[in-house]
């Protein structure tokens, strides 16, 4: 007895045939034809060829891509400036015209003004990185007997003793020049600032676009949830921004009045690292001056320590509330998680973007999730 999966005329149809055995019983048996496994192969083979080549194609325009991704993320940053620009009676194109060219002026002026001074400060950051070590070994022996040794916290940071001079020299050498005179990342550049434009000036645009492609039904869901999400988003990133420039901006200036060395860099890294670090963002942008000012002075050290206390608190209660009332606020526990997952995917820049991601997708959790009442017997 034969039992066909499909029509018995479909050859490359599964057939089960049974069997009955001497004692009663029945046995099934499966027969495949040769033309379903002949397809099947090939089929496999070309989805492993396809996922091969997809693999590589990902690989080769991994950089396009994540440019595109920035600008994307920058554009979000733009469109509460843009948005209001246009309230005012500016056309978008002008608004975002605009908005870019303040952005790259304002580059040029800090390059122009401390470019000289930053590269300077970090290739002598990083050349002095083995004495600084051996100080902060020799501070952390005196004060708890570790036994520790300048290699091994190199060794606990990643650092080899042959990568510290490489990378010393390749700062030394004239970073910054050779960032501004190479094609290459002067194409990246521009090609960022151009999706940045295209993004943002013709967002509408895209949404309709887009919408278009959605049954009408779809279509007000996908604009409600694109808008809030960008705008949410955008002003979001602009007040962590916004902080981090001020929070740069004033350790920079008491690094420099106390003396500390490598004040600039310092500086930049406390702001960018304690806005955009949730929780021990702020432990970790003030740790690292702070070790360094130890290595010159425990006044110095504790003066770093004392500052950054101070200024947490100034930032809690008077500069946050206010820069942020308009934005939306992450709870630490996810952005935490947006940091280390953007970390682990994309590395020192992942970091960074993963609150503004994490951001976008709390704002369309905030937008459609449906809350109910807690029920009284809940204490």
């Amino acid at each position: 007895m034969s039992i066909g999966a499909s029509d018995a005329s479909d050859t490359n149809a599964i057939s089960l045939e049974s069997n009955t055995t001497q004692d009663g019983r029945k046995t099934w048996r499966a027969t495949i034809p040769p033309r379903l496994i002949r397809r099947t192969i090939i089929t496999a083979l070309l989805l492993v060829v396809l996922l091969q080549i997809s693999e590589w194609a990902f690989f080769r325009i991994r950089g396009l891509l994540f440019l595109i991704f920035v600008s994307w993320l920058a554009s979000l940053a733009l469109e509460p400036v843009v948005g209001y620009l246009q309230r005012k009676g500016w056309s978008r194109n002008l608004g975002t015209l605009t908005s870019l060219a303040l952005l790259v002026v304002l580059a040029l002026v800090f390059a122009v003004t401390f470019g000289q001074l930053l590269v300077v400060q970090l290739a002598d950051l990083i050349l002095g990185l083995p004495n600084i070590f051996d100080s902060i070994a020799e501070w952390l022996n005196n004060l708890f007997d570790l036994g520790l040794t300048s290699t091994q916290i190199a060794e606990y940071l990643s650092l080899s003793s042959e990568q510290i001079p490489q990378l010393a020299s390749a700062v030394a050498g004239g970073l910054f020049g050779v960032v501004v005179s190479t094609v290459g990342i002067v194409f990246s550049i521009l090609t960022a600032l151009l999706f940045t434009f295209y993004f943002t000036a013709e967002g509408p645009k895209i949404r309709a676009t887009v919408a278009g492609w959605l049954p009408a039904d779809k279509q007000k869901i996908f604009y409600t949830v694109w808008t809030t999400a960008a705008s949410k988003t955008g002003g979001f990133v602009i007040s962590r921004l916004i902080l981090a420039v001020v929070c740069a901006a004033a350790s920079s200036v008491f690094f420099l009045l106390i003396g500390l060395p490598y004040w600039l860099p310092l500086g930049i890294f406390t702001g960018l690292v304690s806005q955009f670090i949730p929780t021990i963002g702020t432990y970790i942008g003030g740790a690292v001056p702070a070790l360094i000012g130890l290595t010159e002075s425990w006044v110095t050290g504790v003066l770093v320590v004392a500052f950054v206390l101070v200024y947490q608190q100034i930032e809690n209660y008077l500069l946050q509330p206010r820069i942020s009332s308009l934005t939306m606020d992450i709870h630490p526990a996810v952005a935490f998680a947006a940091v280390i997952i953007g970390a682990l995917l994309f590395g020192p820049i992942g970091a960074l973007i993963g609150i503004p991601i994490a951001a976008a997708v709390v704002s369309l959790i905030d937008t459609y999730a449906h809350r109910y009442e807690i029920s009284p017997d809940i204490n």
